[in-house]
């Protein structure tokens, strides 16, 4: 079985345990949305890549991959996840790789959607 931000091809076709697969066809990832590590998620490196431990789930994912490291580290910093695999020199041919990697990140909230400028503008106003 996969790790749950495997990017190598021959394990991603690999039911997760939950028997469903949380890639494009569930509801997708979007590339071009801003996301960044949840608040609640430590990032430990390791010489195979790094530990992610949420403390809220106390799930733990292993990213086997130093590029993937590379492009969770810059989520935050970047104005989208598809320029944050940029940066980190992800080609145009193994994108799709780590958009379900990133997929997959996300719906075991590891990763979190960054709320845009215009929500975070009218939440300041809302508030009392």
């Amino acid at each position: 079985m996969a790790c749950a931000a495997c990017t190598d091809p021959a394990m991603m076709s690999a039911p997760s345990p939950s028997g469903t697969d949380p890639g494009p066809a569930d509801g997708g990832f979007n590339l071009d949305a801003a996301w960044r590590l949840h608040p609640h998620v430590a990032v430990r490196p390791e010489r195979f890549g790094a530990l992610l431990y949420h403390f809220r789930t106390r799930r733990l994912s292993f990213l086997k991959d130093r590029t993937l490291l590379a492009v969770v580290r810059s989520l935050a910093d970047q104005p989208s996840a598809r320029t944050a695999c940029q940066a980190a020199g992800v080609r145009p041919a193994e994108l799709a790789r780590y958009e379900t990697a990133l997929a997959t990140l996300a719906a075991s909230h590891m990763i979190t959607a960054r709320p845009s400028p215009r929500s975070e503008e009218r939440q300041s106003k809302e508030a009392p």
